[in-house]
């Protein structure tokens, strides 16, 4: 299969939405490569709309019922800080980072998700240290490229302040730029999160993530300068985009505290969940609804009861309930019982004990992370959700605009790019994006 571009650098600005087109068409970075590439103004995420599931969709192509990455984190009932999908070896199939290596392609990753021991000449993974005894750089370097990450905490490591934005990304942006100009990777994956941080913390409309939305913008450009002082930006191409968007919200919804009222979970006297029958396993704006015996016919009517009885008043937060089949059929985890949407201004936590419902102030955001004040995981059909993608410079048709693709196409378009092929996937390739009259 012919290759249309020699480097090809794929920018993730985590929370990237739709709505910010035109803040984008006012900024000349993005401006630039609006005007002389290609950009899709309405990309359909998949659902749940998470982080980690968003990520192994775009460089597989796959929902996450296929790719086997159905939420941030593992089911760990009790565990209010439970690990995370960091490791390669969760997804199934193959990707867009080992078909290039396997083409012999140079690969680097700088904070791409779920990339934890993956087979990739630079990388350093996402993955942070979820215990008491852990450390942060130590267990970085165990799951990505060693030396390569020592010269970057060498090089830049005085720019961070722990995992705070917006320093992590200003660490991220000097690695990247580093790398582009030391390896000269033909695929570079680069995960920027200061945007979404800044909705999560503040609000989706927020002045701070404004604020992040511009330094997104000197991150683009000082990348793009990379490229040029490298002498490569002619054989180059750069695809900029988005994994969700993300809602307001204000009130979370604890459903694990109306399954320990019906003794559905069972805790111990120091507040200990020592035993469940049925779990609500968080996803954001939806979450999975678990039961641990399969043949435990009570367990589910019980909770089915509960779910339905909850939909009739709009004040229990809860605007959905769908079947495990249901969820399968979104490409999402059909191994759940079933699947809840939150409603506009309202997401789910797992708490087991306290309030069903509890008001998030901003000072709740501030003591505690669980508490955001915008968010996402939603379903792909909330109004005003979209992500975007823009992409430019080789191999893509200029002055171009596609009305919507959806997320899991990204993938088998990017993959064809480089002149590689994810295989069979739920997306298809975006012939309408790219441009062989050079190849």
């Amino acid at each position: 299969m012919n290759r249309l571009t020699r480097h090809l650098i794929v920018i993730s600005f985590d929370c990237l939405s739709a709505l910010d087109l035109p803040v984008l068409e006012k900024l000349p970075h993005f401006r630039e490569l609006l005007e002389k590439g290609t950009y899709v103004p309405n990309v359909e995420t998949i659902y749940p709309s998470v982080t980690y599931p968003c990520h192994t969709s775009i460089v597989t192509g796959n929902f996450p019922n296929k790719h086997g990455i159905i939420n941030n984190t593992l089911l760990q009932p009790g565990n209010l800080s439970p690990d995370w999908n960091w490791y390669r070896d969760a997804i199934r199939g193959t990707t867009l980072y080992d078909e290039a290596k396997k083409a012999k392609m140079k690969t680097a990753a700088l904070l791409w998700p779920v990339t934890g021991k993956a087979n990739i000449d630079y990388n350093m993974p996402e993955i942070f240290a979820n215990r008491p005894w852990h450390n942060q750089i130590f267990v970085s370097l165990m799951n990505g490229s060693p030396l390569y990450q020592l010269e970057l905490n060498r090089l830049y490591g005085h720019i961070r302040n722990g995992l705070n934005q917006p320093e992590l990304d200003d660490f991220v942006l000097e690695s990247t730029i580093h790398t582009i100009k030391s390896k000269k990777p033909e695929l570079l994956l680069v995960h920027f999160t200061d945007l979404d941080s800044q909705r999560h913390l503040y609000g989706f409309s927020s002045k701070e993530a404004s604020n992040a939305l511009l330094r997104h913008h000197d991150r683009l450009g000082k990348i793009i300068a990379a490229l040029k002082s490298s002498d490569i930006y002619e054989d180059s191409t750069i695809v900029v985009l988005g994994d969700h968007s993300a809602l307001d919200e204000n009130k979370a919804i604890n459903l694990n505290v109306l399954l320990n009222r019906q003794n559905l979970i069972t805790v111990n006297k120091n507040g200990k969940l020592i035993g469940w029958k049925a779990y609500c396993k968080s996803c954001d704006g939806s979450a999975y609804i678990y039961i641990k015996d399969k043949n435990d016919t009570d367990t589910y009517n019980e909770v089915k009861r509960i779910l339905l009885e909850m939909l009739k008043d709009p004040d229990n937060g809860i605007e959905d309930v769908i079947s495990g089949k249901q969820a399968e059929e979104k490409g999402a985890d059909g191994t759940c019982a079933f699947m809840v949407e939150a409603r506009k201004g309202y997401y789910f936590l797992e708490n087991f004990s306290g309030e069903f419902i509890k008001t998030i102030s901003a000072a709740d955001v501030t003591r505690d992370k669980k508490y955001t004040l915008a968010t996402h995981g939603y379903s792909p059909g909330k109004e005003q959700y979209s992500t975007v993608l823009v992409a430019a410079g080789k191999g893509i048709r200029k002055n171009t605009v596609i009305p919507s693709i959806r997320l899991v196409d990204e993938g088998p378009t990017i993959a064809r790019l480089l002149g590689l092929h994810l295989g069979v996937t739920d997306g298809r390739i975006i012939e309408e994006m790219l441009d062989y009259s050079n190849t």
